[in-house]
């Protein structure tokens, strides 16, 4: 002890602290050494949480290449036909070869044991006739002749040893049977010897269990077959290792020449369809080509099978739509400009006839039959919207012609809607209706054409105002991050089924009998279309019969840029009870 209680003088000496041992042989420490236990502690603790966050961060890695792999392969397999094609080769012959693989085995196992049972029998056959001979010739005395029996029936099984052999005599209560190479009593079942017990004299069975020793050699499975003769049961057991590892040799070959087969039905199925496919692929990327605006685009004809059929069909639709698309483009192009001309041509006989026209209205109350200041006035107002029409022809042909232009400034769409409620208000009251705004306390700022988007709102104000009834008009106004929307709601007539897609076609009216009030040339809702859409945004209407419609405009608050939502809502709150109508007519469609 005085070595130990030395060294801790030492170490106190020089400033350290060392373990201090007292009587119940707990170990203390303090200072430094606590210290560093602390911080082993602590650094152990944070190693620990490094380690589980790394592997919480490879496993959340591995799931998501695991989505991600099964998200491409399920998209693959979506879009390819041959891929669906081949996968169901697969997955079908993979069942087919399975479930012959296993009635094959079943056939093999079956023949196999049926062959080891029958040589079982006929071995059995013999062990009983030797018993028989051996016990007739065995004198009273020789206790032992079981014994010599069953060596001499051992010894024909051969240096490899196919079976071993147990034979019992039942007389005797106290006294086991006699077995072979050390082979356990309980290797033969019981269900064996008393079916045995309870049959006739010269019975056979036979059964499978297992096969125990008494020293440390390993049991086996084996096939076991008994009969009797007289008082005596003799039995043959027959390990089925070599039988086994034949079977599961079948097995394994079985197995190799399934999944060969397999995927040569794969590769064959990939062929086959690759053959039908690829044609298929190159018609549907012409497709895409004509859509495109490639009306030259043409396939290669090969053969004179169905697929070359197939070719010769597209290439001669490619020619016809070409041919049409060419007689209707440079149809059009003549009515366009047809109207172009007609509208200018008509510009100058035009002012002439409304300075005339306008000099007979000033001075219709000069005439003395009233009937002529009646015509002065009818004619002014015809001329008025003749002009309207003109304007409006001009206006439609340059959006046809692809010459319409944006001319687009930051604005506040509250200012601009409360400008054009101003320009329709007398209108309104002469309709008796009035006009509800409901606009946000925020500025609603967007890069907009101010003259076009001026034009749509009076287009939709005045069709609210002139199919209104006399009811309430409601404008509303919204915005988000990315659009700013108008929204113009009438309690008119609404729309009937099917007047949906027809609403913002050119001169169509909803009811044809209706007179116009208003003057209206039957394109402001064409224009204001092709004004929305010229912006990037969106022209859409709502109706029902008897609750009125709802026309909202939703541009991008950039000019040019892709329009994915609407701040508004199309159908009103509170009208979508009943089945609504819509038509959508979004930009580019």
């Amino acid at each position: 002890m005085s070595g130990p209680a030395g060294a801790g003088a030492t170490d106190g000496a020089q400033g350290e602290t060392t373990p201090q041992v007292g009587a119940s042989g707990h170990v203390g420490a303090s200072g430094q050494g606590g210290a560093s236990g602390q911080g082993r502690a602590s650094g152990t603790g944070g190693l620990g949480r490094r380690f589980k966050r790394f592997v919480r961060r490879g496993l959340g890695a591995a799931r998501r290449v695991v989505r991600g792999t099964a998200r491409h392969g399920y998209t693959r397999w979506r879009r390819s036909i041959q891929v669906r094609i081949v996968t169901s080769t697969l997955f079908i012959s993979a069942i087919v070869v399975a479930i012959l693989g296993v009635f094959l085995m079943q056939q093999v196992s079956s023949a196999l044991m049926d062959g080891k049972v029958k040589a079982a029998r006929l071995q059995l056959d013999e062990g009983l006739a030797q018993v028989q001979r051996d016990r007739a010739g065995a004198s009273a005395e020789n206790g032992n002749w079981l014994s010599s029996t069953v060596d001499r029936l051992k010894a024909r099984s051969g240096p490899s040893g196919l079976y071993e052999v147990y034979i019992r005599d039942t007389t005797e209560q106290y006294v086991g049977g006699y077995a072979t190479n050390d082979l356990r009593e309980e290797s033969i079942p019981r269900r064996l010897q008393e079916e045995l017990q309870h049959a006739p004299a010269g019975s056979r069975a036979y059964t499978y269990g297992k096969l125990t020793y008494v020293d440390h050699r390993p049991s086996e499975r084996g096939l076991i077959v008994g009969g009797r003769t007289g008082q005596f049961e003799l039995y043959y057991l027959f390990p089925l290792e070599q039988e086994q590892h034949t079977l599961t040799n079948v097995g394994r070959s079985m197995a190799g020449v399934g999944i060969v087969l397999v995927l040569l039905l794969a590769a064959i199925a990939s062929l086959v369809t690759r053959q039908v496919v690829i044609p298929v692929r190159l018609a549907a990327q012409g497709a895409q080509r004509l859509a495109a605006g490639r009306l030259e685009e043409r396939m290669r004809v090969r053969g004179e099978d169905d697929l070359a059929r197939l070719a010769r069909s597209f290439n001669d639709m490619a020619a016809n739509l070409q041919e049409k698309i060419g007689e209707l483009e440079d149809l059009s192009q003549v009515q366009r400009q047809f109207v172009s001309d007609v509208s200018h041509e008509l510009r100058t006989p035009l002012t002439t006839i409304r300075i005339a026209a306008d000099m007979l209205y000033e001075n219709r109350d000069t005439f003395d039959d009233p009937a002529v200041g009646r015509s002065a006035e009818l004619l002014q107002s015809q001329l008025e919207r003749f002009e309207s029409l003109l304007a409006d022809l001009l206006e439609i042909s340059r959006h046809d012609a692809g010459a319409a232009t944006l001319d687009a400034e930051s604005l506040d769409m509250r200012d601009l809607v409360l400008r054009t409620v101003g320009d329709i208000q007398d209108l309104a009251e002469r309709k008796g209706s009035k006009v509800v705004l409901q606009l946000p306390g925020e500025p609603c700022m967007a890069e907009v054409d101010r003259r076009r988007v001026e034009r749509i709102m009076r287009n939709l104000l005045v069709n609210a105002v002139e199919h209104g009834e006399g009811e309430d008009i409601v404008v509303s106004v919204g915005a988000d991050r990315d659009a700013v929307a108008v929204a113009v709601r009438d309690h008119g007539v609404g729309l009937k089924p099917g007047e949906g897609q027809m609403v913002f076609d050119r001169f169509w009216r909803a009811d044809p009998a209706r007179a116009r009030t208003t003057g209206g040339t039957g394109l402001g809702l064409s224009i204001s279309r092709e004004d929305a859409q010229l912006h990037g945004g969106w022209l859409q209407a709502w109706g029902e019969p008897g609750a009125g419609s709802q026309f909202r405009l939703s541009l991008p608050r950039v000019a040019g840029a892709e329009l994915r939502g609407s701040p508004l809502p199309l159908v009103p709150p509170g009208a979508g009870d009943a089945r609504p109508l819509f038509a959508e007519l979004e930009a580019g469609d």
